[in-house]
């Protein structure tokens, strides 16, 4: 019965989305309504993130079986969304049942693919291992067309997308890919490995690339401070966020509060790790001005539970902040754009370690036989890179091959002490509770 009432309520309720041009100044309004369902929330701002889009601000009420979120949204230069295709993309995507039904894909926008192997690593950081690595692939006559490299608490994690050399092709033969599985596990071993190091094979299926990176860190417990390590000495160049949890009694939930710096897809990165921890965000906002990030939400348990113990109180607040120090783009962005060829990728990142950089984080893309990359590089201590030594290494790579795209603030002003609840009188709100949008069991 319970089965065919939820099938009733989703058919009266399909989702909706309406973007709004006119209501906001500098901002389109995205509002979403639909029947509430776990992992919704993460689900369409996934395919916001995913369109490159900026969430400048966000409301969250998902109470009982109602969802209805309101984003204002711009695009990377801080102007209205006025491009109609994308405006049709986002509507047709959020109101068809593949965003919504888990049963046909375990992420929003993305599909299986044949036409190459999927790798994925994690291991010990230190500088020179995508170089080490690279040099193992192309040794191996595997060629990466795409791949995202994050590291964060001398841990590091990739995904790569490879090819074989001559064919084009994935590679299937199992015996190769248990010499690739060995030589790369030795790599990422290095000489005093406390963890051990891991390739894995994703089963055929959808898999987001982000999340992905987001699960694989989790499941390295990189939220574990190692103090000493050096990236820990080189703690004072990051922003670090400032996460505090406490209690909603009168509503039994839990409360989240988030101040840091602003960065790309920050909104995605903190509700995946919500969403994967098995939480359930049920009211939240959202703001970001002055570059800096302010970020509250009301959640509890998927089984209806708020948090019970300190023990879990900050392991929720460790994982948000790796969640959120996982994809900060601090140190030096270098930016290449060349023909694609083989060993181009080894080639490079040779230079990088042989100049003493060592890479924080790197996206790597292969289309239409061009090389597009992306690398956030620092010295082998994590300190600021001298310019004098990308200069030298732009004039060897070659002129307008490789630039500088942009060079962080390495030593941020922290984030003020959070304030009280950005909500305030939320709860109390009459307009919300004749929307339904409270909770009305208490």
């Amino acid at each position: 019965m319970d089965d065919e009432y939820t099938k009733l309520i989703r058919r009266m309720n399909p989702p909706r989305a309406v973007i709004d041009n006119d209501s906001c100044e500098h901002a389109t309004v995205i509002q979403v309504y639909s029947f509430n369902k776990h992992g919704i929330l993460l689900e369409v701002i996934q395919v916001l993130t995913d369109l490159n889009l900026i969430i400048t601000k966000a409301n969250i009420s998902s109470d009982g079986c109602w969802f209805m979120d309101v984003f204002n949204v711009t695009d990377h230069d801080g102007h209205k969304i006025r491009d109609g295709e994308v405006i049709d993309y986002i509507q047709q995507t959020i109101e068809t049942d593949a965003c919504f039904s888990p049963s046909l894909r375990s992420s929003v926008g993305m599909m299986p693919s044949k036409d190459h192997t999927c790798i994925e690593l994690t291991g010990t950081d230190r500088p020179g291992l995508l170089s080490e690595v690279c040099a193992v692939l192309s040794d191996l006559h595997c060629h990466v067309v795409n791949a995202e490299i994050w590291t964060h608490n001398a841990r590091a994690a990739a995904v790569v997308h490879v090819i074989d050399e001559t064919t084009g092709r994935a590679i299937e033969d199992l015996k190769r890919l248990f010499t690739v599985k060995e030589l790369l596990c030795n790599v990422l071993k290095g000489n005093n490995d406390l963890k051990a190091a891991k390739m894995t094979l994703p089963a055929p299926g959808a898999t987001h690339t982000e999340r992905r990176l987001h699960q694989m860190m989790f499941a390295d417990r990189d939220y574990e401070r190692i103090e000493n390590s050096w990236l820990e000495r080189a703690g004072d160049m990051r922003s670090r966020p400032h996460v505090t949890i406490s209690d909603c009694t009168e509503k039994d939930y839990t409360v989240v509060t988030m101040r840091s710096k602003d960065q790309p897809k920050l909104l995605f990165d903190t509700i995946c790790t919500l969403t994967d921890m098995q939480y359930v965000v049920f009211h939240g906002t959202v703001n970001t001005e002055r570059k800096e990030a302010y970020q509250e939400y009301y959640f509890r348990h998927v089984d209806g539970l708020p948090v019970s113990s300190e023990a879990e109180r900050q392991r929720v607040k460790q994982c948000l902040e790796a969640a959120i120090e996982r994809r900060a783009s601090e140190g030096m962005e270098l930016e290449l754009c060349t023909d694609d060829r083989a060993g181009l990728l080894p080639d490079i990142t040779r230079i990088f370690r042989e100049n003493s950089l060592s890479i924080q984080r790197a996206k790597i893309s292969r289309q239409d036989g061009k090389a597009r990359d992306t690398f956030y590089v620092t010295d082998v201590s994590g300190n600021p890179v001298d310019p004098e030594a990308i200069d030298s290494i732009c004039r060897q790579i070659g002129q307008g091959i490789l630039w500088v795209k942009r060079n962080s603030s390495l030593t941020p002003e922290p984030p003020d002490e959070a304030t009280g609840f950005l909500f305030g009188n939320f709860f109390k709100s009459r307009t919300l509770q004749n929307f339904g949008l409270t909770d009305r069991t208490q």
